[in-house]
């Protein structure tokens, strides 16, 4: 570039290599710091400047976004979207990209998590030996449930999705059946999956794993009806978004052993308030959003964070946007 642009990094703090990366090639206004950025009038300014936004977590309104009237890229440090508004940035002509790939597999290890630590009770039963409570042999109260051979329904079958399922089938000889918009033969013929109508799947699995994104469409697709259909021996785990599920609804579901257990990675408030019933029920284990954090991942996405902006800011195209064919250039 003939001369730097205007990065602004939020949120999350780069790495020293890809902070100096970034730096040789743009000025860069660091507020990863800041907290409560959308009422930081030093942000509101710098944004004023902005010819690219390197961050994650916070909700990117138009109204703020107004503000940044050289705006060309918005990069974000992570696969979801659901912080931005899509139709507003094409029609602005500013380029979204994020960061799928380098995650999927990070991701599918903690859904497999879930999975495991719901099914053999992991974590109540590590709290039992923590208070002193294991005096004796495990008794049949405490027993959990196989995930050997059981049936895994998966809800969104996207790289994650096909990730989880590989884990099922051929490390523990699951049967898998997925939902999703669209049928992967691919999967299908590698996997030996059936491709199930929701209702057949929640109805048929013994394990419902939900890896969809939020959008209008699957906000609360997960409710008092649909937890009926699973059953009481069903464990529901959720790496998606909180948003998807009905919370209201799963937590009487748990409370009346309307299903077995839930693994929960997301919330609708995150942090999930200490008051929630989901804090305190043995049969929900429940994480604070780690699907992607590792040291390897975060590290991974950051740089592809900054490879996408840059790009953009060459006039390339970055290797992964989000909005590239509906933009208005």
């Amino acid at each position: 570039m003939s001369s730097k642009k205007t990065v602004i990094v939020y949120q999350r703090a780069l790495k020293p290599a890809l902070q100096e990366r970034l730096e040789r090639e743009c000025h860069v206004l660091d507020f990863s710091q800041t907290t409560d950025l959308t009422r930081n009038s030093e942000f509101h300014k710098a944004l004023s400047q902005a010819h690219g936004l390197i961050g994650s977590s916070v909700n990117l309104t138009p109204e703020l976004l107004d503000q940044a009237p050289n705006l060309e890229v918005v990069s974000s440090i992570s696969v979801g979207v659901d912080n931005y508004d899509i139709d507003y940035l094409s029609k602005r002509g500013i380029v979204l990209c994020h960061t799928p790939d380098v995650l999927t597999e990070t991701t599918a290890d903690t859904a497999f998590l879930l999975i495991l630590a719901s099914a053999r009770r992991a974590v109540e039963m590590a709290e039992m030996v923590k208070k002193g409570e294991w005096t004796g042999g495990v008794a049949e109260p405490h027993f959990g449930v196989d995930v050997q051979g059981k049936k895994l329904g998966i809800v969104g079958m996207g790289r994650i999705g096909a990730a989880i399922a590989r884990r099922g089938k051929f490390g523990f000889n699951m049967s898998v059946s997925y939902h999703n918009r669209s049928r992967h033969e691919d999967f299908e013929r590698e996997l030996c999956a059936d491709w199930k109508a929701l209702d057949d799947l929640l109805h048929d699995s013994d394990f419902v794993c939900v890896t969809v994104p939020l959008s209008d469409a699957t906000r609360h697709m997960f409710g008092k009806r649909e937890f009926e259909l699973m059953g009481k021996d069903t464990i529901f785990v959720n790496i998606a978004r909180g948003g998807v599920v009905d919370e209201p609804a799963m937590i009487e579901a748990l409370k009346n052993n309307t299903i077995r257990a839930a693994g929960l990675d997301v919330f609708d408030v995150e942090p999930l308030p200490a008051d929630s019933p989901l804090a305190h029920m043995d049969n929900v284990v429940a994480l604070p959003h780690i699907g992607s954090a590792t040291h390897e991942t975060r590290y991974a996405m950051a740089e592809l964070a900054v490879e996408n902006a840059l790009a953009v800011l060459k006039g390339e195209k970055p290797r992964a946007p989000y909005n590239w064919d509906a933009l208005k250039r």
